[in-house]
């Protein structure tokens, strides 16, 4: 749960912001959450990774562990979203539900790492979930090369993650570019962090908060 900044713009007194922030893994989208939390005062709903129970078994035997691993993802996001939607506060939610289904449970099927049977059933389920809910106000994707994504992928460590092969990051690189070009969900601002470091480097970071405000401003001018 993000703590509550100093800084508070003027907007975020009246206005109920919804905005998530997805990108493949490695691309910061944890950390750039917890910032823009902290600068604006809002929740963040973070990723279910340390507490997830299929996660190092998946990166084990992805073909085994793809279906419980996206069923646990799908629900874990839904309840984020309800949570958001009945908590009456900005939020911000680090990856999305439609990654879940339109870049994970894709890749995973079109890598033959599951089977159709059970694709099915997913997609079922994701579009039971979808019928429900309502998309980020703003959507954020962090854009991000495959260099940059082993990068920050090897400095932080996690041990499930030394297994995790190249072409899986570019067969997801691939899939973001697709869904991106066609989202219509709603708002959308990409963000190349391919030379950019938000997190030593303030200016960085201070040149992403002037990007969201920007679009932010333009949302309330629609209303």
């Amino acid at each position: 749960m993000a703590k509550p900044s100093t800084h508070q713009p003027v907007y975020s007194i009246f206005a109920l912001m919804y905005i998530a922030i997805c990108g493949n893994i490695g691309s910061g989208k944890t950390t750039l959450a917890e910032k823009l939390g902290h600068h604006y005062g809002w929740n963040v709903l973070y990723e279910s990774v340390e507490d997830n129970p299929y996660l190092a078994d998946f990166y084990e035997d992805m073909e085994k562990w793809a279906f419980h691993l996206q069923i646990h993802f799908l629900n874990s996001r839904f309840n984020q979203i309800k949570t958001i939607q009945e908590s009456g506060v900005s939020s911000i939610q680090d990856r999305t539900i439609y990654e879940d289904a339109y870049i994970f449970a894709n890749n995973l099927r079109s890598s033959n790492l599951l089977n159709e049977r059970d694709y099915r059933t997913y997609r079922d389920l994701f579009n039971s979930m979808v019928e429900h809910i309502k998309a980020p106000d703003l959507l954020i994707y962090l854009k991000a090369d495959i260099p940059r994504l082993v990068n920050q992928i090897q400095k932080r460590g996690r041990s499930y993650e030394t297994t995790m092969r190249i072409d899986y990051l570019k067969n997801l690189n691939d899939h973001y570019v697709e869904w991106i070009k066609d989202y219509d969900q709603g708002n959308l601002l990409v963000i190349d962090v391919n030379n950019l470091d938000f997190v030593e480097n303030p200016e960085d970071f201070a040149l992403i908060v002037e990007r969201i405000d920007a679009e932010i401003h333009g949302l309330f001018s629609q209303q």
